[in-house]
């Protein structure tokens, strides 16, 4: 029979480390037992423990009462998990194993909100990491009761940092660095105006809200790694039966990981983990870094789905191994994209090359038709600035952006399903769902429809549809109709398209 993983199952280095993290004050307060952080800052800080240099250890709470059945599962394991952590590296296949144990408290706030309180009153405490979604990251109006435990992620944390000011008499020394991990741009900006709204909600001392504003960091961060959870069920027996133990709470991740956080490099020295060689960059400002990642991650996501979709494609690692689509996405990216972003071209090359490898790695099925999901708006914010910047420079005009922006128009070639969706067909005859705002599929739907009928004739269909659809302001933020280049490359390239479906 197969042991459960926990302490007395550990042995060697893994048991060395995990006595070591029991010893250790609990210096960062996780809100968020997930995946993502477990695959993230937490296999972080177990590299900087490896190494000697992070001496603290993680206090981890759920952000919502449905996260309690982790919580007391990362409890039943002391706070044990493995993390296993498989993809490409340099073009050669990796798979490496860890069991993490920075954990050295797993608490329910909803039933241990004594506990918690006593945690944000502790001198050693000095990083609050948080993950609990864009939805989790938000204002929501919530009345303060003493004694019981506060709803929301921000009113939360409002009311243990006013506990940590009163417990500390305001001391300016005891502040906290507040790290927030959720995907939302300026995301420590946000976290730190909630906390402020709750306070005059609740009718907070002015004194604890300078201190708050004066005494607190809440720093801008941007995170990047796909953390893939579970494993299948062959695969989590064959590792447990390699191992000798099972373990509930076993996630996994690819080789890649990034953050950006703004803030000054010496902060590295009270969380070292730049200094550990991990890709974690302390910066002046984001935003550069968040440009990169849309326009050529995101933006190659949303350069390749449509069009890959339509010629009957289902997977990204797919369209990466294929002859002509592979090619196609890394020149468009390399020639058309990377020149227009605001830092070195060879650092863009670098990163470039790690996206490919990352959406070729054959652990993770990525599928399209996830991906494709309110790809319009996707379009407006990753591509379709780039193709604007070329049009209103008066540059030679990109080619293929031109043809990724047919892909998309021609995916959206969709007409009612009549259960209140909107379907089409692909160039092999394969019907799809299409899910996106009503009104865009709405606009785009009649569009096509009038294409189809008042053009002339079968050659003249897709310029006409080109007009119809490139003028519709409403969806584009501007009519494109009256680049009469565009319009023909755009005509041009669904010509193209359907002459290979005949």
């Amino acid at each position: 029979m197969t042991n459960k993983l926990n302490a007395r199952t550990l042995s060697g280095v893994d048991k060395e480390q995990y006595e070591a993290t029991q010893a250790s004050p609990v210096t960062v307060l996780q809100i968020g037992e997930g995946n993502f952080l477990r695959g993230f800052i937490d296999w972080m800080l177990q590299q900087a423990r490896n190494q000697g240099r992070f001496d603290g250890s993680v206090a981890v709470t759920q952000p919502r009462p449905s996260g309690k059945p982790k919580i007391d599962k990362l409890a039943g394991q002391d706070g044990l998990y493995t993390l296993v952590i498989r993809g490409l590296e340099n073009g050669e296949r990796v798979e490496r194993k860890e069991v993490v144990s920075v954990f050295k408290q797993a608490l329910d706030p909803y039933t241990e909100w004594e506990k918690l309180i006593a945690l944000a009153e502790s001198p050693e405490l000095q990083f609050v990491v948080s993950n609990t979604t864009e939805a989790g990251l938000a204002y929501r109006e919530e009345a303060l009761v003493e004694g019981q435990p506060v709803q929301s992620y921000p009113g939360k944390l409002t009311y243990l940092l006013y506990r940590r000011y009163q417990a500390f008499s305001g001391d300016p020394r005891r502040g906290l660095i507040c790290l927030p991990c959720e995907l939302l741009e300026r995301n420590g900006d946000e976290l730190k105006a909630c906390i402020l709204r709750y306070s005059d909600d609740w009718g907070l001392p002015a004194a604890f809200k300078d201190w708050i504003a004066g005494s607190n960091r809440f720093l801008n961060s941007l995170v990047d790694r796909i953390v893939t959870g579970y494993p299948d069920a062959e695969q989590a027996a064959q590792w447990f039966a390699e191992w000798g133990y099972e373990d509930e709470m076993l996630s996994t991740a690819e080789p890649y990981h990034f953050w950006a956080i703004e803030g000054e490099p010496e902060l590295d020295e009270r969380l070292p983990l730049r200094q550990s060689g991990l890709n974690v960059h302390w910066v002046n400002d984001l935003k550069p870094f968040q440009l990169r990642k849309v326009r050529i991650l995101n933006g190659a996501h949303t350069l390749m789905t449509p069009l890959a979709l339509v010629h009957g494609l289902e997977q990204v690692r797919e369209v990466m191994e294929h002859p002509a689509f592979g090619p196609y996405i890394r020149e468009t990216v390399e020639q058309e994209i990377i020149p227009l972003l605001p830092l070195p071209e060879q650092e863009l090359n670098e990163y470039a090359g790690t996206v490919y490898e990352r959406f070729l790695n054959p652990f993770i099925r990525h599928r399209l038709s996830d991906i494709a999901m309110n790809s319009v708006s996707k379009f407006k914010v990753r591509l379709l600035p780039s193709l604007l910047h070329y049009i209103d420079n008066g540059k030679p005009l990109p080619s293929r952006l031109i043809r990724g922006f047919a892909g998309l128009l021609r995916y959206y070639k969709v007409a009612p399903d009549g259960n209140g969706g909107y379907a089409g067909v692909n160039l092999s005859g394969t019907s799809y769902t299409v899910r996106d705002d009503a009104a865009a599929l709405a606009a785009l739907s009649k569009a096509w429809s009038e294409a189809e009928r008042d053009s002339g004739g079968a050659e003249t269909i897709y310029e006409a549809a080109a007009v119809r659809l490139l003028g519709l302001s409403g969806v584009w933020g501007r009519d494109l109709s009256v680049e009469a280049g565009l319009v023909k490359a755009v005509a041009a390239f669904l010509t193209e398209m359907e002459r290979k479906r005949a």
